[in-house]
C-alpha cells in the first residue's frame, strides 16, 4: 500500500549488451540509430560579409512543421539509443541534454531497471506513443516491468532541428519534472488505515483513495510501527514537493511489514461519496462534522489526483459567504435591507455583469444573494481596501495561510491581496482567489457552527501535532445573518431544488466559475445541515445547483 546522433549501420548480428541493458527490437524489427544531424556545406571562394552570412545561416535553418519522417525518425533515433542504454546518445536527441541524461541515467543506476524493450505505437501528429517492458532487479529480487508513455517532437528553435521535446514523463508517466525513479527499501514502511468503525481502507474498496493512502503512509509510515519492503518508487523533486505531492509505489518487490493508522472516515458516509462522484465526470466532494472538524467522507471520480484535498480551484459564488460576512461586518450589507443588483458594473476597468445579465430593481440583500447577483457584491469593490477579503478569509475561516496539518497533504485555499479589477473578481470568487472542496466544506462548516474548526482526517491525539486555529470569531450578529442568508438560499434561491428534501438546520450557496478555455465553468455546492457540512464541484459541469448540489445534498440527507 502507499500510498528516463550517431550514423549507424543495421547489423545482423545480435546486440551487445550495453550499460546493463539488452538491446531488443523495437517495433518487433532491429534497427539502428538514425543521424539527426547533416554536414555541413563546404565553404565557397567568394567573400561574404558577417550580415549576409549570417543571413544565409538563417535561411539554411528548417522551419515550419515538422513532417511526418522527421517526427518518427527522431523518436525511433531516441527509443534505440535508450534502449541500447547509450545515454549521450538518447539525450542528444533531446531538447534538454542535461536534465535527460539525468534521468536516463538514474532510470538503470538507481531504478534498477534492465531487459529494456521500447516499443513505438502509431504517430498522431507530433506524438509518438511507446510502451515499457523490463526488468526492475535488486539485490536478487526480480518483477517485471510494464506500463504505457509517449514523447513529442518539436523542431528546435536554435537551429531548426527536430528533438524529443523533454519531460520527465517521458521516461514514466507519473514524473514530474524533478521527480526521480529508485528501487531499494521503501523510505517508509507501509501502512494499513481503517476507518472510524475498524473497518481497513483500500482502494478496492473506495476507488478514489489511493492518493489519501500515499499521503497516510508518507505522513506515518515510520511511526506507525511498520517495517519498509523493497519497491520501486517515484522520488518527487522539489516542483512537486512545493505542490505537496506524495512519493508514490509503482512496483513492489517484497511487501514490509504495515503498520496502523486509525482516520476519522465514516464508512457509510465515504461509500455514499464513492457512488455519487462515480456518477459525475471530473466531481469531488468532502463532507465534515462541524462541531470538531473531522472529515467523514473523502472522494473524486478521477482518481489518480485528490483534487478535494489539494485542487486550487477558483470556487466561483460559493465565495460570497466570506464575502458576504465581510460586508455585514462593515455595516455594507444586511439581509433585509435594499441592496443594488444591476445588470452591470464596472471596476478597475472591467465591466462586469450577472448570469444572462438579469438584474433585481429595488431588492435586499437577500435577494441578491439567493439569486448569486455578481454585481451585488462588486458594486462594493470601491468602499473596501485591497486587504480586507485576505483578511476576512485568514482571521475569521482559517484559510489562505498554508499550516493546516490534516494528516494527510492539502491546500489550504489562496484568497491574496489584489487590486483594482482583480480585487473586485476576487469578491466573487473569481481573480486569484483559489480553493477546493475541503475548503469550502470548512466554510460552511464555520457558519453552521459558529467558530472555524481545522478539518482532520487523523486525531492530532495520534501525533501530538497542533491543529490550525483563526484568531477571531464572528459577532453573533454577523453570524446570525449569514445563516438566515443561507438557509434563504436553500429553501427559495438557487440551491432551493437540490436542497429538496434536505430538512431541519440547512443552509447552502451555489456557486459557477468561468475558466479561461472551457465551454462550461465548474459547479459549485456548499451546505450544511445539523453537524454535517460538505462541498463539491463539479469541472466543465455547469451550474453548481444542478451539477454539484445533487451530490452535496445526498450526503447531508444521510445524517444531521
Amino acid at each position: 500500500m502507499g500510498n528516463r546522433r550517431r550514423v549507424a549501420e543495421r547489423r545482423k548480428t545480435k546486440p551487445a549488451v550495453v550499460g546493463g541493458m539488452i538491446a531488443v527490437a523495437v517495433g518487433g524489427v532491429a534497427f539502428g540509430a538514425y543521424a539527426l544531424y547533416g554536414g555541413g556545406a563546404a565553404a565557397d571562394d567568394r567573400t561574404q560579409t558577417t550580415s549576409s552570412i549570417a543571413d544565409q545561416k538563417a535561411k539554411d535553418i528548417p522551419s515550419g512543421p515538422l513532417s511526418a519522417t522527421e517526427v518518427t525518425t527522431t523518436a525511433r533515433t531516441f527509443l534505440t539509443a535508450w534502449q541500447q542504454g547509450r545515454v549521450p546518445q538518447a539525450a542528444a536527441a533531446t531538447n534538454d541534454t542535461a536534465a535527460a541524461t539525468s534521468l536516463l541515467t538514474g532510470y538503470a543506476k538507481d531504478a534498477h531497471l534492465k531487459g529494456v524493450t521500447l516499443t513505438p505505437g502509431a504517430r498522431t501528429g507530433d506524438k509518438v506513443p511507446f510502451s515499457v517492458k523490463a526488468t526492475v532487479s535488486y539485490k536478487g529480487t526480480e518483477k517485471p516491468l510494464t506500463y504505457a508513455s509517449a514523447l513529442t517532437v518539436v523542431r528546435d528553435t536554435t537551429d531548426g532541428k527536430p528533438r524529443v521535446d523533454w519531460h520527465s514523463s517521458v521516461v514514466h508517466p507519473d514524473l514530474q519534472d524533478g521527480d526521480t525513479l529508485v528501487t531499494g527499501e521503501s523510505g517508509t514502511p507501509p501502512v494499513n488505515a481503517f476507518d472510524r468503525d475498524g473497518g481497513e481502507i483500500t482502494t478496492a474498496r473506495y476507488p478514489s483513495l489511493g492518493p489519501v493512502l500515499d499521503g497516510l503512509r508518507e505522513k506515518y509510515g515510520k511511526t506507525a510501527g511498520g517495517k519498509a519492503g523493497i519497491e520501486l518508487r517515484v522520488v518527487r523533486g522539489k516542483s512537486a514537493k512545493s505542490s505537496k505531492a506524495s512519493d508514490k509505489t509503482l512496483l513492489e518487490l517484497s511487501k514490509g511489514t504495515p503498520g496502523t493508522v486509525k482516520t476519522t472516515l465514516n464508512p457509510t458516509l465515504q461509500a455514499a461519496a464513492e457512488r455519487q462522484v462515480a456518477k459525475k465526470a471530473r466531481s469531488s466532494v468532502v463532507v465534515l462534522r462541524p462541531s470538531t472538524g473531522e472529515i467523514l467522507a473523502v472522494a473524486n471520480a478521477s482518481q489518480g489526483f485528490n483534487t478535494a484535498f489539494q485542487g486550487s480551484l477558483a470556487p466561483g459564488s460559493t465565495m460570497k459567504v466570506i464575502t458576504s460576512s465581510l460586508l455585514i461586518e462593515k455595516k455594507l450589507a444586511s439581509p433585509d435591507k435594499a441592496h443594488p443588483c444591476p445588470k452591470f458594473f464596472t471596476y478597475g476597468g472591467w465591466k462586469f455583469q450577472n448570469d444572462d445579465k438579469f438584474e433585481i430593481k429595488g431588492g435586499t440583500f437577500k435577494a441578491s444573494f439567493a439569486r448569486s447577483c455578481n454585481t451585488a457584491f462588486i458594486s462594493q469593490a470601491p468602499k473596501l481596501d485591497n486587504g480586507d477579503l485576505t483578511q476576512q478569509a485568514q482571521q475569521v475561516f482559517g484559510l489562505s495561510m498554508n499550516n493546516w496539518a490534516i494528516g494527510v497533504p492539502t491546500f489550504d485555499g489562496s484568497v491574496p491581496v489584489q487590486s483594482a479589477a482583480q480585487k473586485a473578481a476576487s469578491l466573487i470568487g473569481q481573480g486569484g482567489v483559489r480553493m477546493n472542496p475541503l475548503n469550502m466544506a470548512s466554510v460552511s462548516a464555520t457558519i453552521e457552527s459558529g467558530t472555524f474548526k481545522q478539518p482532520y482526517l487523523v486525531s492530532p491525539t495520534v501525533d501530538n501535532r497542533k491543529l490550525a486555529t483563526a484568531s477571531r470569531t464572528m459577532s453573533s450578529d454577523t453570524l446570525a445573518k449569514l445563516r438566515e442568508l443561507m438557509s434563504y438560499t436553500a429553501s427559495a434561491g438557487t440551491a432551493a431544488e437540490a436542497m429538496s428534501g434536505v430538512t431541519g438546520n440547512v443552509g447552502a450557496k451555489t456557486g459557477s466559475a468561468e475558466v479561461d478555455g472551457q465551454k462550461k465553468p465548474n459547479g459549485w455546492f456548499t451546505a450544511y445541515r445539523g453537524d454535517l457540512a460538505a462541498a463539491g464541484v463539479v469541472q466543465q459541469g455547469g451550474h453548481g445547483g444542478d451539477t454539484a448540489g445533487p451530490i452535496v445534498a445526498s450526503l447531508l440527507k444521510m445524517g444531521g
